[in-house]
Order: structure tokens, then C-alpha cells, then sequence
């Protein structure tokens, strides 16, 4: 059977399976001096836990197979960490748990980050009613709602739900 749910702490080593896996497609498009392995550590995916970001999974059967996370910043709510695993990509997954996130939103303005150089992403939030922002408007946003270095702020994008 075929679930979403919400995930916790005893999912983390599932959770970071997935996006171990699933990053692998950003190696050679994101800029090489973004790229690390492994792409998040432990110690990362613990701090984004301590960050108040909420994981939903998707299942296939009982093997967690996309995760994304859903995050209240101020007076937004972001998308974060949004991941299949490369086997099971295309397949719908990453909308369907974008579309039970975007229900959880209690904010006007949802908005999600990720790579300039993963036009894949971006149109797959583009096709799912997200807008890009203008430059000046990203750097504004990125420096407000993330906690990201400034060189993954030069190299990536924001874009906004159109509710």
C-alpha cells in the first residue's frame, strides 16, 4: 500500500538514505564547490530537525521512497528538501507530497529554494503553480528565511506559491 505520512526521528537514517541517493543527480550541475559527500550529513539532517523542519515521507509499502520537509520561518512557510529516489522519479511522487504539504501551509506566502542550475526543479515547482522571483528579490529572501552561505545564495533561486 502506498501512504504519506509525517516522519520522525526514528525515520532519520531512512530519510537520509533518500537524499543521499536522490542528490546524486545535482553532482556535475551544481557548482562544484557546492558539491560534498556526502551531500548532507548527519549532523546537517539533525540540525534541520532542530530547525523545526517537518519531514513527510512517502511510502511504497513499508520502503520510505520521497521525502520533503515543510518549515514555518517568520511569517512564511518553506518548502525543504524535496527528494525521490532516482529509481522512482517521474513517477508523481514528488507531487503528491507537494500537494499535501502545500494543504499544511497556515501562510499566505509559500516559497521554496533550491539550485539555479537544476532547471529540473524548477520546473517541476514551476508545473506545480510556484513563480520564479526576481534576483534582487531571491538574495532579499534567501538572507531573510534561510540560513544558508552567501555562495549558495549566488547559485540558487526562489520561487513563490500562486495560491
Amino acid at each position: 500500500m502506498n501512504t504519506t505520512r509525517k516522519l520522525c526521528p526514528a525515520d532519520f537514517d531512512s530519510i537520509l538514505g533518500v537524499i543521499l541517493d536522490a542528490a546524486q543527480v545535482y553532482r556535475g550541475v551544481i557548482p562544484d564547490d557546492r558539491w560534498k559527500e556526502p551531500y548532507m550529513s548527519t549532523e546537517e539532517l539533525r540540525g534541520e530537525f532542530d530547525a523545526g523542519v517537518q519531514f513527510y515521507g512517502w511510502f511504497q509499502e513499508d520502503s520510505l521512497i520521497g521525502i520533503m520537509g515543510i518549515q514555518s520561518v517568520k511569517d512564511v512557510t518553506l518548502i525543504r528538501h524535496s527528494y525521490v529516489l532516482h529509481n522512482y522519479q517521474r513517477r508523481g511522487i514528488g507531487g503528491l507530497l507537494l500537494k499535501h504539504l502545500l494543504s499544511l501551509a497556515k501562510t499566505p506566502d509559500v516559497l521554496v529554494g533550491t539550485w539555479e542550475d537544476v532547471t529540473g526543479a524548477i520546473h517541476f515547482y514551476e508545473q506545480h503553480g510556484f513563480t520564479l522571483v526576481s534576483r534582487r528579490e531571491t538574495d532579499l529572501l534567501l538572507r531573510k528565511y534561510w540560513c544558508i552561505p552567501e555562495r549558495q545564495i549566488a547559485t540558487s533561486v526562489v520561487l513563490k506559491f500562486n495560491r
